[in-house]
């Protein structure tokens, strides 16, 4: 009798099963490890920076994602550029990039940096040109803002630049600023033109624009310009000449240095173009650049009798007193040479007094030391 029990058969194995097991096996490994890189990247993606201290980044015009991710890493603000580029272009903001410069904070995640890069305002890198300023003057300004490549050498025209602040990105050329500034005087002048009053005694924009610089340079007290503007409208429509120091001081600088000083008898009476003491109407070239409201001023000058003015007081800021006849303004004259005198008393009072306290104190740190002659 055999008591050994038959063998079990074993079970054939099923080759697509198997197959198909593997491949969930690697599937599933594959979403782990995607899962896992997704976590890590938004982990890296959202969490503090390597940055230590605040910074600025620079963003050139035309710059792709790709380019700015490189360089955002070579200059230590984040940690993997390919991550930032892939958030980038997950969140949709590649095409979204801004020009300029911006200030990345201490710790800014790469979210933060992309978000800053595509939302945020850039450092405002401006020129200002003040009102009145002679062209010279304007292009000293431009050629020394460090942020600006390309000098300009040729002296743009007297009048031909709109004061104002005009916005750049570092990188610009001055060349292109100052197109901007002569651009915007040629559309505002041209504007003001259009709204001038109908009997106006200037026959062209240019002679608007020579007037409003002499208004501009007369007065710096926004409130004053329709009058004085008056002033000079009402002694062009008389025939009179205009009588503008300014003009002298023009006509003797260019608009290239201050005169400091006061203007010489030699000097009111020199037959120049621009000494309107001397010459009928208007110099032949504006002194100054007039910003907008002086433009407006002779565009629509205030309605009065005046025909002359004078300052008020010791300093600019105190305006002018006006004058109808030349009597009263020849009281008003007088009245100023009584202020300017009792000032300039005052300061040469208070620098002597200032003079005898310093005196005073080192007399007293040192005692030996013998009295000044």
């Amino acid at each position: 009798m055999n008591d050994r029990k038959p063998r079990r058969r074993r079970r054939s194995s099923n080759g697509f099963v198997d197959i198909l097991n593997g491949l969930l096996t690697l599937l599933v490994i594959g979403l782990l490890l995607a899962g896992g890189l997704v976590v890590y990247g938004a982990s890296q993606f959202y969490g503090d920076g390597p940055l230590t201290e605040e910074a600025t980044f620079r963003v050139e015009s035309g710059s792709g994602l790709a380019s700015i991710s490189t360089r955002l890493e070579e200059q230590g603000l984040i940690s993997n550029q390919y991550i930032f580029q892939a958030g980038g272009r997950l969140t949709e903001r590649q095409a979204a990039l801004k020009a300029g410069d911006f200030r990345i904070p201490a710790g800014a995640s790469m979210a933060d940096i992309l978000q800053e890069l595509t939302e945020g305002n850039p450092i405002r890198y401006a020129v200002t040109i003040p009102e009145g300023w002679t062209s010279w003057e304007a292009l000293q300004r431009l050629n020394a803002d460090g942020n600006l490549v390309g000098e300009v050498t040729a002296l743009p025209p007297e009048g031909s630049i709109l004061p104002g602040s005009y916005d750049y990105v570092p990188g610009d050329t001055r060349q292109a600023v100052l197109d901007k500034m002569q651009a915007a005087m040629t559309a505002e002048l041209a504007a003001v033109w259009e709204t001038r009053v109908v009997d106006l005694p200037v026959e062209t924009p240019e002679q608007l624009l020579v007037l409003a610089s002499i208004v501009e340079k007369e007065t710096g007290l926004a409130s004053e310009r329709p009058q004085v503007a008056a002033v000079f409208v009402n002694r062009l429509r008389d025939g009179m000449r205009l009588q503008s120091d300014p003009t002298i001081i023009y006509g003797i600088t260019k608009g290239q240095s201050t005169l400091g000083r006061g203007l010489r008898r030699s000097e009111i009476e020199a037959q120049t173009p621009y000494n309107t003491y001397q010459i009928d109407g208007l110099p032949p070239t504006p002194i100054a650049n007039p910003g907008i409201e002086a433009l407006r001023a002779v565009a629509n000058p205030d309605t009065h009798d005046y025909l002359y003015f004078v300052a008020k007081g010791a300093t600019p800021s105190e305006g002018h007193v006006f004058a109808e006849t030349y009597a009263e303004h020849q009281d008003n004259v007088a009245q100023y040479r009584r202020i300017a005198a009792e000032a300039a008393a005052q300061a040469e009072a208070d620098a002597e007094e200032a003079r005898q306290a310093v005196e005073a104190e080192q007399a007293a740190e040192n005692p030996d030391a013998p009295a000044a002659e």
